[in-house]
């Protein structure tokens, strides 16, 4: 198992919470002093710990998004049609979902358009533009997508087409010749980190304010469709910070309530109880991955059919579908992380991982470079064939702005885009190899040769006694939801001793240790899945110390109050 380095989460800033702050918040001085580790100030902590809608920016706040309101509404009322075109995952699908939800309202009905991934790949094409053209569309507003689709953006202009793009993604230097450009990385806003949908979100808010008010028709409810802009929001892992976090709090509501017959049937077909709470995990692991299954095995139409229907039957259906192209997604993504990893073993010694294969599903890479980046904590590439081009999803880690780096080496890329953690590419068979070498040049040279280590943050030390106070956890849960920028709080246990260790599971590769804390001589019994291969056999009566997190279930007191994340024995 990769040993990773442990530190103390400690503020970048020295600023203290006073103690008259934490009396009148009513919290205790372990939260208030964990709130002071994540460099939260005094006056953020309530908006923070409450995030209430009013704590919204207004649409005028966002880059483009006021004039491209008045644009599109504009246009609407002249009578001319509208097409979105959003992105095949779950970001982009929800986008889309949010825009027709607003302008069914008023009677409109846009078409829309989720390209295919290996027919069409991402972002805008010229040749469905066309398609779009000839069926009477007039105005193109993208969604999660479009800033770096230079060349697409001018031949829509060239078939008459009125441009709003509406994207998050980093621009490559140019910006597309577009009417309007709506992305919060092209100015002061109040959260330049907004998921797509988020972005999509704050449009339509003004697009619903100013079609009431022209067309005299009450005003849509724009907490209806937070349940899409908080499913989109966790499923892309954009910072859960600032407005994003106001977003997915009060969208997490609506998602545990499942009002929306396709969340109620995806719930369902991940087994779950309609109306049960769900975590944020459960979001990101469970129910977004069958979403994007429709795009990696099929057509992500499907999900937008699946949010937008009222039809109960036809919800159903479209559940058990993508929930058996999930099914399918797995199984082979099982073999080609088999096989990527048989390639990656004799790189193990490079600044990052190159893994090739022609007929790899392109669906399916970016998970595979996930996979590769947790094995050997480095940027991975893992490329397949498209067309006559290599097509790479790359995934890094948190010290490798993978970004920028590819911006060093983008002459011998046809093209790229993406964040800083993740990115796609596509480049030639000859420059393949070339791309590989400067890339690995770059992060050497910026980073050194040796291998980066892993850092894993705590938030202090809790010993088990307090770990397992019910006010203390209600106080952590009220930090939800977790995620990129607000981690769960990690704690360091005091030196613990192994008393009982069993292990279970039909292939016995699960471990369940009952550990003492002597320092409050209390008791707590935990299960480790999978990861009995790292014990031995001789655990019993040795002495250790682990980094964990409260299980925050309501029963959890009971039968498993922590999750033990880290672990390192002491003699």
């Amino acid at each position: 198992m990769r040993q990773v380095i442990w530190k103390r989460q400690e503020a970048k800033e020295k600023s203290v919470i006073s103690q008259g702050m934490v009396n009148s918040l009513g919290i205790s001085s372990r939260l208030a002093s964990i709130l002071q580790e994540r460099n939260i100030k005094e006056d953020k902590i309530a908006p923070f710990l409450s995030p209430h809608l009013r704590y919204l920016a207004q649409p005028n706040k966002w880059p483009g998004v006021t004039e491209g309101a008045k644009l599109i509404v504009s246009l609407l009322n002249a009578g001319k049609k509208l097409v979105v075109w959003g992105d095949y995952d779950v970001d982009g699908i929800t986008g889309v979902c949010v825009i027709l939800q607003v302008l069914r309202h008023f009677g409109f009905d846009p078409l829309w358009h989720l390209p295919e991934r290996v027919s069409e790949g991402y972002g805008l094409n010229e040749e469905m533009l066309e398609t779009l053209s000839k069926q009477g569309a007039e105005v193109l507003l993208t969604v999660d997508c479009g800033i770096t689709d230079f060349k697409a953006v001018e031949k829509a202009r060239e078939l008459g087409f009125t441009v709003i793009v509406s994207d998050h993604h980093l621009p490559q230097g140019n910006l597309p010749n577009a009417h309007v450009l709506c992305n919060p990385k092209l100015g002061e806003c109040p959260c330049n980190e907004l998921a797509g949908v988020g972005v999509a979100f704050f449009l339509m808010a003004e697009v619903n304010t100013l079609l009431a008010k022209e067309l005299n028709i009450p005003k849509m409810d724009m907490r209806e469709v937070l349940d899409l802009v908080a499913f989109g929001t966790l499923s892309d892992m954009v910072p859960l910070i600032e407005q994003n976090r106001i977003l997915v709090k009060n969208g997490m509501l609506l998602l545990n309530e499942a009002k929306r017959l396709g969340f109620a049937a995806l719930k369902s077909v991940a087994r779950m109880n309609s109306k049960d709470p769900i975590s944020t995990r459960q979001i990101v692991f469970a129910l977004a991955p069958r979403i994007n299954a429709a795009g990696r095995m099929a057509k992500a139409s499907l999900a937008v059919e699946l949010f937008m229907s009222n039809d109960i039957q036809k919800v159903k259906d479209i559940a058990l579908r993508l929930d058996q192209y999930n099914e399918d997604r797995k199984q082979e993504e099982r073999e080609m992380t088999k096989e990527a990893f048989e390639q990656a073993k004799a790189q193990e010694n490079m600044p990052a991982i190159f893994v090739a294969q022609e007929d790899w599903n392109q669906g399916i890479v970016g998970i595979i470079a996930s996979r590769l980046v947790e094995k050997y904590y480095k940027p991975a590439f893992v490329f397949c064939k498209d067309g006559d081009m290599w097509k790479a999803s790359a995934r890094s880690i948190d010290a490798i702005n993978l970004h920028e780096s590819l911006n060093v080496c983008s002459k011998h890329l046809e093209n790229y885009g993406g964040h800083q953690m993740a990115a796609g590419v596509r480049l030639t068979e000859e420059c393949y190899p070339l791309f590989q070498q400067d890339f690995c040049q770059y992060i050497e040279k910026e980073f050194g040769k040796e291998p980066l280590q892993e850092v894993v943050y705590y938030d202090g030390e809790l010993n088990f006694f307090d770990a397992i106070d019910y006010s203390f956890k209600k106080e952590i849960a009220s930090l939800q939801p977790f995620g990129i920028s607000n981690k769960e709080p990690v704690f360091l246990s005091p030196v613990l001793r192994v008393m009982h260790a069993n292990l279970y599971g039909f292939l016995k590769n699960h471990i369940r240790l009952t550990l003492l804390d002597e320092s409050t001589q209390t008791t707590i019994t935990v299960k480790m899945w999978g990861q009995a291969q790292y014990f031995p056999e001789d655990i019993v009566n040795r002495k250790l110390r682990v980094l964990y997190v409260l299980n925050l279930d309501i029963h959890s007191n009971l039968e498993e109050p922590i999750k033990i994340k880290h672990w390192k024995f002491l003699d």
